[in-house]
């Protein structure tokens, strides 16, 4: 069995808490739940492209977001393991970063929809919220994602060494 190394857990530890915040200054301003969600941390779904440990930081970063946000119970449940399939398949697709970031935005603009409609009770159509979901997630995951996955390859992947 392979051991979980300490750089590993760091990693994803630090991952995680980087999502909390950055989620939590996406809810300061009202972004970060509703049928239109810009949370700010969803810029960080391209990290499995560096290391394997940002799959578990960022399902436990979301995971912490929406029990600390105050989201209903299945929004927990769904919504990070809407992250957590975004995430899996993001490391998968890692040998082309410019597909990195569609993963993420797939899982949440097909899945989310369905929690603002049938959790929350959300007036509008499901197909509405999957435009309004992706266009967040296009804007988070491409947008803010793809210039980050950028910077951070240009320090030669520093951060995440293994």
């Amino acid at each position: 069995m392979k051991r979980i190394s300490t750089r590993f857990i760091t990693q994803g530890a630090v991952i995680a808490a980087t999502y909390v915040v950055l989620t939590f200054v996406s809810n300061l301003l009202g972004l970060a739940s509703g049928a239109v969600q810009l949370r700010i941390s969803e810029a960080l779904t391209v990290l499995p492209y560096f290391t394997p440990a940002a799959i578990p930081g960022l399902f436990i970063g979301c995971l912490l977001s929406n029990l600390l946000t105050g989201s209903a119970a299945w929004d927990v449940i769904i919504g990070s393991a809407a992250t957590l399939i975004g995430a899996v398949f993001s490391r998968l697709l890692r040998k082309n970063k410019w597909l990195v970031p569609v993963p993420p935005i797939l899982a949440n603009a097909l899945i989310i929809p369905f929690v603002l409609r049938f959790v929350y009770g959300a007036a509008g159509t499901v197909p509405f919220f999957m435009l309004t979901v992706g266009a967040g997630e296009i804007i988070c995951c491409g947008v803010l994602g793809l210039p980050l996955l950028r910077l951070l390859e240009s320090r030669g992947g520093v951060l995440f060494r293994q």
